[in-house]
C-alpha cells in the first residue's frame, strides 16, 4: 500500500466539498418527491404511499450513509 502526505486543510475542505455535493443531491431527490424530510420519504417509499420512487429511495439512503460516513471521520479527527 503506498502512503501519500496530505495537508489536513486541504482534507478537510475536499470532504466539505464532497458533503455539500452530497446534500445537494439529496435536495435535488427529496425536490422531485416534494419532500422536505428524508425520514418521511424513505417510509413512504417504503410503505408503497409513493409510486415508482424506489431507485430514489435506495440512492437517497446511500447518499445519507455517505454522509453520515463522512461526519464521523471529521468527528474523529476532531476529539
Amino acid at each position: 500500500m503506498t502512503t501519500v502526505e496530505i495537508d489536513r486543510n486541504l482534507l478537510e475542505e475536499l470532504i466539505d466539498l464532497k458533503m455539500r455535493f452530497l446534500l445537494d443531491e439529496i435536495d435535488k431527490i427529496l425536490n422531485t418527491w416534494s419532500y422536505n424530510s428524508p425520514d418521511k420519504f424513505l417510509q413512504d417509499a417504503k410503505d408503497g404511499i409513493i409510486e415508482e420512487a424506489e431507485d430514489d429511495a435506495i440512492t437517497l439512503k446511500q447518499l445519507i450513509l455517505q454522509r453520515e460516513e463522512l461526519l464521523n471521520l471529521k468527528k474523529k479527527w476532531n476529539d
